[in-house]
């Protein structure tokens, strides 16, 4: 029997770079996957394409910052589905610079769509789960939380706050029978990393201890882990995917 038979997932996101692993990992395994991601173009090729192999993915253009949208389209997906057993917040976004170059700008869209779109996410889709007294909830952290990088104080600032966020909201929430845990992915090879230039790819690769970048399928994987039934006792890790560069 497939891994996440008869769930529906929902993937921010999930358009491209890590969520389109996710979202097509978890259509293999039997899900009902949502995509919610702002860019269109891509979230319909990606749910077309999966839905002409027979699975059930469907898209909806959502700007996670914004809580009425996220209101709006949790409820749209529950009417036509009766259920939302798992939430991936992967979405994220990128706006990288020092503190002395940082506007307040920069550090605020970082901070709505990192950190205030999780917390819109997992406010509005905790209540269907609450109901239903079942939930997989998996953020999206990064390494850079666990040991800070240089030009990134907004993203990192973010990613960190994620990893306090799940700890306490596995707190709140495992005993409604549902479960928050976290993934800090490591260098992974997307296709926006791997347009970097050739020393910075090598630099990354010789920080690794394995001596590689990462594969999104990878991430993919531990987000099917953590969203399956066999980690139903796993509730408020952060789990590192990044061949030991924290070590």
């Amino acid at each position: 029997m497939k891994k996440l038979a008869n769930k529906v997932a929902i993937i921010t996101g999930g358009a491209d770079g890590l969520g389109k692993a996710a979202v097509t990992r978890f259509a293999q395994e039997g899900a009902v996957v949502a995509i919610w991601d702002l860019n269109a173009e891509k979230g319909i090729k990606l749910s077309d394409s999966l839905k002409d192999q027979g699975f059930d993915v469907s898209f909806q253009q959502v700007n996670t910052a914004d809580f009425v949208a996220v209101e709006a389209a949790a409820k749209s997906l529950y009417e036509q589905k009766g259920q939302i057993d798992i939430l991936i917040n992967n979405a994220g976004i990128t706006r990288d610079s020092t503190l002395k170059k940082m506007t307040p700008e920069s550090w605020q869209q970082v901070i709505d769509v990192n950190l205030t779109g999780v917390f819109n996410c997992t406010k509005v889709v905790a209540s269907y789960m609450t109901e239903a007294k079942y939930g997989r909830i998996i953020n999206t952290s990064s390494v850079v939380a666990l040991y800070g990088n240089f030009g990134q104080t907004n993203y990192v600032a973010s990613k960190a706050a994620l990893i306090g966020m799940t700890k306490t909201l596995s707190k709140e929430l495992g005993r409604k029978g549902i479960t928050v845990n976290a993934v800090a992915p490591g260098f992974i090879a997307t296709d926006m990393v791997a347009q970097m230039p050739e020393n910075v790819l090598q630099g990354m690769r010789d920080k690794t201890p394995v001596g590689r970048l990462g594969r999104p399928e990878e991430i993919a994987a531990a987000y099917l882990f953590l969203a399956s039934d066999e980690a139903a006792f796993i509730n408020g890790i952060v789990l590192s995917v990044d061949g030991g560069i924290t070590l």
